[in-house]
């Protein structure tokens, strides 16, 4: 509830803001009047603040007094404590932060002036040797300062940090600066990407990478985003996945692909969906979707084991255990088994929609009978698997891409990874029978005409590739916003993103 006190502050506070850029804004003017640089270039710290910690931080006060050693350092003013002719100072960079002295005898007039002018955001050169303050915290003594960076806008205050979640993910640049945590997110999704490249690497996959803007939007079920190129007077659309490229390239020979990269869906937004995602797309040639449930089992994992130290994971308060083996369940003992759907909705489409119509929402009686068990997939199964499982054997209706199975036509060989109620990954033994890969396509285009914006378009040169010859392969996406939230337990994919689809700001 927002109390009147509450109304009055958010009114407040952009006077006062503005208020405080103005004053900043002064103060830059009066050190440029006087010859100071607001933002020289040049500068070199000797050492990372957190290797002065990881070096000296066990050293005894004794021990610093006889070090022989000065210290170039840089960092933003993160805290700012004055006390006449002295202060201390917290700096930040990168790696972590260390305190900083002050003293008007020790720095001289003209730079002891220069620091009154400073401000918490600013960025500053310093050099200086260590010491330990009475309450044996490690701090350098600076005996010069230089003003690397003039801040004109104040950092948010620093109990309060950016409490409004949107104004997080538009200026993410302060999110960084004054939240910790957010910081780690971002740089364990660094060492995720870097593991997942490591993985594959060792297994002699190569990397590559295909077109973003393609002539046709296929390899998915989703909406793309179209543009145009000008000087080609040519209909382009954004990605929604790189699948039909990625198997060009293993009839090309390079039999063991994958690819880390971004595709572009026109989908809304939630939890679990920003329009621009990452995802990992692979491919093996002689393997099956049976082979890669196990390499996956392995990968996720290793994964969990070089970021986590553990394949033991809590997310979102629930244990999650990445160690394998996974359980396997069919698509539509899922439905019966954990959906509680009674078995005849597998062939009775009016049964599938009196079942699917008990979760409320709307189901067309149009809908077709395969689009309605994927649904009711996602309302009664989906949400219920926390530990990873793989779906296997979807029907071959929702899954235009993928090999049939040889005892039961009317499904395929894929698997969906779920774990904690999301989807991570998708996979199936490849389609490599042109014949049975132009009819799909000629049935996606039926649907896309009778109103299907997400059904896949006719790609004749796909077909004209497998015409060539595909050898019998598997393969596979893997969402890594998703796997990224999963490891560092966040509840929204705009957490794991540095820069999430916004609207436009006001």
């Amino acid at each position: 509830m927002t109390t009147s006190r509450d109304k009055n502050s958010q009114q407040q506070k952009p006077a006062e803001e503005g208020s405080l850029i103005q004053q900043r804004k002064e103060k830059a003017a009066r050190l440029a009047e006087q010859g100071v640089p607001l933002y020289p270039n040049g500068f070199t710290p000797s050492h990372d603040l957190n290797r002065i910690l990881e070096e000296y931080g066990a050293q005894s006060k004794d021990d610093l007094e006889k070090l022989d050693r000065t210290f170039t350092l840089a960092g933003r003013i993160m805290a700012l404590r004055k006390f006449g002719k002295a202060a201390f100072v917290h700096l930040q960079d990168r790696t972590g932060r260390l305190q900083a002295y002050f003293r008007k005898d020790i720095l001289g007039e003209e730079a002891f002036d220069l620091f009154k002018a400073l401000d918490v955001g600013d960025i500053v050169g310093v050099t200086g040797r260590l010491f330990r303050t009475k309450t044996d915290e490690l701090t350098l003594e600076a005996a010069t300062l230089i003003l690397l960076t003039k801040s004109i806008r104040p950092l948010p205050e620093k109990w309060h940090g950016l409490a409004d979640t949107e104004t997080r993910y538009r200026q993410r640049y302060v999110d960084l600066m004054i939240n910790p945590q957010v910081k780690e997110t971002f740089v364990k999704r660094s060492r995720i990407v870097q593991s997942l490249r490591k993985f594959f690497d060792a297994r002699d996959f190569i990397e590559v990478e295909t077109p973003m803007m393609q002539p046709l939007a296929g390899g998915a079920t989703a909406k793309p985003f179209e543009t145009h190129h000008q000087a080609m007077d040519m209909d382009l659309f954004l990605r929604i996945a790189p699948e039909l490229y990625l198997k060009r390239l293993v009839v090309g020979g390079l039999e063991r692909v994958y690819e880390i990269n971004r595709n572009f869906r026109n989908e809304g937004i939630s939890t679990k969906h920003n329009p621009e995602f990452t995802m990992l797309e692979f491919y093996q040639a002689y393997a099956t979707f049976e082979d890669l449930m196990n390499l996956t089992e392995d990968l996720f994992a290793t994964v969990a084991t070089e970021v986590c130290g553990s394949t033991r994971i809590t997310y979102q308060g629930a244990e999650v255990d990445l160690a394998p083996p996974w359980k396997r369940i069919t698509f539509a003992d899922s439905l019966t088994q954990v959906g509680g759907a009674p078995p005849q909705v597998m062939t009775d489409q009016q049964a599938a929609l009196e079942f699917a119509r008990t979760f409320g929402g709307d189901f067309p009686a149009r809908e077709s009978h395969a689009k309605l068990l994927e649904k009711l997939f996602d309302l009664a199964v989906e949400p219920k698997l926390i530990q990873p499982t793989f779906i296997t054997h979807h029907p071959t209706a929702i899954s235009p891409l993928s090999r049939r199975n040889d005892a039961d036509p009317s499904v395929v060989d894929r698997f969906e990874l779920f774990i904690t109620g999301r989807e991570l990954a998708n996979a199936f033994s490849e389609l490599n029978d042109p014949v049975d890969q132009a009819e799909r396509f000629r049935m996606q285009v039926e649907a896309k005409a009778a109103g299907d914006d997400e059904a896949h378009p006719m790609d004749h040169d796909y077909i004209r590739a497998l015409e060539y010859g595909l050898p019998p392969t598997a393969g596979q996406g893997v969402g890594i916003d998703r796997l990224v939230m999963l490891l560092t337990d966040e509840p929204s994919i705009r957490d794991v993103i540095l820069f999430p689809l916004l609207r436009a700001e006001k």
